[in-house]
């Protein structure tokens, strides 16, 4: 009951709503009030110490598989109702603002104070307030038919009037929820919540019971009502889309941890919450991905909070619980950090790691065989010169310990692996691998990315091995230097389980004309051009639905659709030959190809915790972050023969900091072997600057399986800037040690 859970406004200091112990009364005061009119613009309120409890929220889990509002029939809507005769509309946006304006003169609020008053007291008022036409229905997913600006206007305005007329607000919006509901919402009722979502007095703690029992209500709606919800938030400017992430994060992190706890209601009363907040948060992300470019990046949905909580009891909560009404908040994985979820990836990872492990241990006990510890890893030993072939034949042979710790020998060589040769091993054979001359991945120089090769070939399993590697990279928490374009990684999640069923296709996705730019930028320009092309497109392109590839050095055609070859693309169907064509080139042409590097991935990296990560995510997680924070790295680097207070040390870092990013990244990867940082930021390098006892003349040298940078001791910033550029600008061939 919202007596227990909330007794009044005062809580806080100066900028708080203010409040008093008649509350209660005051509503009571206006459901009396309400009784004796017979306007149908007032409704009569409940008694509040009876407001029923209202229903549980429903949780959007995904499970096995992504679900989205975005996924619905733009047709979907709920039943059209007979809209209710509103009020008169009060004010034009122009009359309240020259109101607030002579409030503010002469101090006499009383005519704002009666606006606030009414508009706020009941859905009606608040529609009849805002809409764009009072008369008109707006059952559209396009336009919610409220006046933005004035609705804009208004809030603006209002953190700015006396407390009380803040105070009547909040007891306005009180009455609105109280009332009882009776069948399905009206588009009217939608817009209300739409309104009262966008109220920044919700920014306050004081007012969190309030904004949790909004949040309830409209996460409680049917699909359909949040069908509508999602297509008119994604009309909201960019500055009001972010103000409503934020604080809905906001109240999610303080009830999570309050500085206050005396502030909220007991937990006990308040656990539907969060899911609620979470909901509403989902709807949200929704609307920001059906907008492209997105409103706000999908970085600004992280709650940097979960960091601090118990992310494996979440991660096992919803691996236990599934469709279940037990909330967790990887079901709605937007709010996880990547540095979260890393976590969670790397855990699940080691417990599959210590069962296989385990498992090999307890074999080899019941047989009375001695246990070697050498059974705990993957040991890989490889010879130098048979780089590839040897490494391939190492994973399939071992294929039943690809989750166990990595330990990589090369054969002839002494030396025990502390992650020093694990790293070489892996840039050896990326470097080989991806080479041109090789012929499994194509570099396009235009948008500095590979891509698969659509040659036919019998065996696929080297694309497999790289799908190894990228999975293996991401178990033992190493950056690779490899350059895929989103869409690899969008295809690499499609699905993110692998089906149980073979025959299933995988690795395919919908594609566009702008995943197509990020690899062959001047082929997609061409195809958007005969989009747009006002002309004859049969007569002056005279092109049919087919394509032509070389393959080693022999020109084959091959048909879009049946019979391509005699269908000409015409001004009627040149979309779906421009579509069909995209979906050729990257999902059928390498379909074989993509599937083993698939299957390659997913062998080592089969999780359910894979369905928490965004492509994006997937793509950092195994390339590290573009992002480069060079005074992080500053503070993180260990030196060895240096002190950081030393003549050639803060030369260094004076030239660095100093350098552009593109210098930055050459020392990165001149130093570490990729110009990308780990999703734990620069102190996760263990970046090392050592003294290297030689000649000022010589070129700083690295140790890239150690982040190693060995640095003469120059005795001018000028000569080490000058040697320095030398080496990261010319280091292709001798910068890997």
């Amino acid at each position: 009951m919202w007596e227990s859970e909330y007794l009044g406004l005062d809580r806080g200091s100066k900028g708080q709503i203010s409040t008093s112990n008649s509350f209660i009364s005051t509503v009571n005061q206006k459901k009396e009030a309400a009784e004796n009119r017979s306007s149908p613009t007032h409704l009569v309120f409940p008694n509040i110490k009876n407001v029923r409890d209202l229903p549980p929220i429903c949780l959007d889990v995904r499970q096995k598989q992504r679900t989205s509002i975005d996924a619905l029939s733009s047709e979907m809507k709920t039943p059209v109702l007979p809209e209710p005769i509103l009020p008169v509309q009060p004010k034009t946006m122009k009359d309240f603002l020259e109101d607030v304006e002579k409030a503010k003169s002469s101090g006499d609020w009383k005519t704002v104070h009666d606006f606030y008053l009414t508009m706020f007291d009941s859905f009606p008022e608040l529609n009849a307030a805002f809409k764009k036409d009072a008369s008109a229905s707006f059952n559209t997913i396009e336009d919610s038919g409220i006046n933005a600006k004035f609705v804009n206007a208004v809030y603006d305005a209002l953190l700015n009037t006396p407390q009380d007329i803040q105070k009547t607000v909040l007891k306005g919006i009180i009455n609105s929820l109280l009332r009882e509901w009776k069948g399905p919402r009206t588009k009217d009722d939608l817009r209300a919540y739409f309104i009262l979502l966008q109220n920044p007095q919700f920014n306050n703690t004081s007012t969190y019971v309030i904004y949790a029992h909004l949040l309830r209500q409209i996460a409680t709606l049917v699909e359909a009502d949040h069908h509508f919800l999602v297509h008119w938030f994604k009309k909201l400017s960019q500055k009001r889309f972010k103000q409503l992430v934020e604080r809905l994060l906001q109240f999610i992190s303080l009830h999570l941890f309050p500085a206050k706890p005396e502030e909220f209601p007991p937990i006990s009363k308040c656990s539907w919450w969060i899911p609620s907040a979470s909901k509403v948060l989902a709807l949200l992300n929704t609307a920001n991905n059906l907008v492209l470019p997105p409103l706000i990046p999908y970085t600004d949905f992280y709650n940097s909070t979960l960091d601090h909580i118990d992310l494996m009891e979440e991660y096992h909560t919803w691996q236990s619980f599934g469709n279940s009404h037990r909330f967790s908040f990887c079901q709605y994985p937007f709010v996880i950090s990547i540095a979260a979820k890393k976590i969670i990836i790397q855990r699940d990872s080691e417990q599959q790691m210590i069962s296989i492990a385990r498992q090999s241990l307890v074999d080899k006990v019941s047989r009375r065989q001695r246990p070697d510890m050498n059974m705990l890893f993957l040991n890989m030993k490889v010879r130098r010169t048979h780089l590839v072939s040897d490494s391939l034949d190492e994973l399939t042979r071992k294929r039943a310990d690809l989750k166990k710790k990595l330990k990589v020998t090369f054969v002839g060589e002494a030396g025990l692996d502390m992650g020093g040769l694990t790293k070489e091993w892996f840039l050896l054979l990326i470097r080989q691998i991806f080479h041109p001359d090789y012929g499994m991945f194509t570099y396009h120089k235009d948008s500095y990315c590979h891509w698969f090769s659509s040659f036919k070939c019998d065996n696929y399993s080297e694309f497999r091995l790289v799908g190894i590697l990228m999975g293996l990279a991401v178990y033992n928490s190493i950056t690779l230097d490899i350059r895929f374009p989103p869409c690899c990684y969008k295809k690499l999640l499609s699905p993110p389980i692998v089906p149980n069923d073979q025959s299933m296709p995988v690795g395919i996705c919908s594609v566009t004309t702008d995943d197509l730019c990020q690899i062959m930028p001047e082929l997609a320009h061409g195809l958007s051009e005969l989009l747009s092309y006002e002309g004859n497109v049969e007569e002056d392109f005279y092109s049919t639905f087919q394509v032509f590839q070389e393959e080693f050095g022999i020109i084959k055609s091959y048909n879009l659709k049946p019979g391509g070859d005699k269908i000409a693309v015409t001004n009627q169907n040149r979309k779906e030959y421009v579509q069909l064509y995209i979906d050729f080139l990257l999902n059928k042409s390498i379909y074989k190809q993509f599937a083993a590097f698939y299957y390659g991935f997913h062998s080592v990296c089969a999780s359910n915790a894979l369905m928490l990560l965004r492509p994006e995510e997937v793509e950092i997680l195994v390339c590290g972050s573009p992002e480069l924070d060079m005074h992080a790295l500053q503070r993180s680097t260990q030196y060895d023969g240096y002190a950081k207070t030393d003549l050639t040390i803060r030369y260094f870092w004076d030239v660095v900091l100093g350098f552009p990013l593109d210098l930055q990244k050459k020392l990165l990867h001149f130093t570490t072997g990729s110009d990308r940082v780990p999703v734990g930021g620069m102190a996760d390098l263990n970046f090392k600057i050592s003294k290297n006892e030689t000649s000022t003349n010589w070129l700083p040298v690295a140790h890239t399986c150690f982040n190693q940078l060995c640095l003469p001791p120059y005795k001018s910033k000028k000569d080490l800037k000058q040697k320095l550029i030398i080496g990261i600008s010319n280091s292709e061939g001798f910068g890997l040690e």
